[in-house]
Order: structure tokens, then sequence, then C-alpha cells
């Protein structure tokens, strides 16, 4: 994790740092499944994927790969002073790769943009979702943020 001093400390960096690594086996290929009702045997059924896809096997979902991206970035980046970040959205998705079952991703964190507003400061975060041995990222995705400082 990053730790950063303050909004200032911020907006002064272009790279904002890389995450742990995280598993995604079936498991929460399964489960994401489940909360979403995307059951698409691409990436529920292990035996019919083998068969029958071109990856060889089940692979996550994109909405999976993307909803990481979120965990990465909060897992990289803490901001001391911040009460309040709003998540104005992803803009500039693209999935590059396919996420195979029993991958593991990591996120790697740039700034992109930045404004100050009132009380605060507008960012466009770029995330690449990195497979673990792969040289293509499964994702790359720019997030929109508003960051209000504590009052």
């Amino acid at each position: 994790m990053t730790r950063f001093t303050g909004i200032d400390d911020l907006l002064d960096r272009t790279e904002l740092g890389v995450s742990d690594w995280h598993l995604v086996d079936q498991d929460r290929i399964d489960r994401f499944a489940e909360v979403t009702g995307d059951h698409q045997w691409i990436h529920t059924d292990p035996q019919r994927a083998a068969r029958e896809s071109p990856f060889g096997g089940t692979i996550a979902h994109g909405a999976l790969t993307l909803s990481l991206c979120m965990t990465f970035l909060t897992e990289v980046v803490q901001v001391d002073g911040v009460s309040l970040v709003v998540n104005g959205g992803f803009d500039k998705v693209r999935f590059q790769a396919p996420v195979p079952a029993g991958a593991r991703l990591r996120g790697l964190v740039t700034l992109r943009e930045s404004r100050r507003i009132d009380g605060g400061a507008r960012l466009v975060v770029r995330t690449r979702a990195e497979i673990e041995g792969s040289t293509r990222p499964a994702c790359l995705a720019d997030q929109i943020l508003a960051l209000y400082a504590t009052t």
C-alpha cells in the first residue's frame, strides 16, 4: 500500500503503486456468477470449457476482472486527510487477455489526470490488471474519482 500524506502529495505523483497478487480461482468465479446471475458455461462449467472453449478451461468474467480493479485501487492508494471518495465510474475499459481460473492478478495503478475541485480533487486513475506470468494485461481501465478532504 502507498500512503499519501494528503491530496497534494497524491497529485504530485504519476506512479501510485502496485497491489498484492489476488487469486482468481473457480470458487471466486462461481461466487461472482451467483451474485451477478451470469452463469455462462465459459465461466462456470470446467468440464465443458475444457472440451469446447478456445481457452482450454474456464475464464473469469470480464466484470469480475473489472471489479477487482476497485480492490487493487483501495489496496494501493490510501490518502491521509481524505474523508470521502466518490466513484464517478469507469472510462476506456479494455479487456486485453482472458483470465483463466487459477490465475493470479495484481493491479498497477497510475494517475492519468487530476484537477482541484471545491473541497478536494477529481482524478482519473488507470489500473492495469496484470496476469502473473503473462506479458499482456487482463484489463486496462480508467476510473474517475472525486476525493474530498476532511473538514
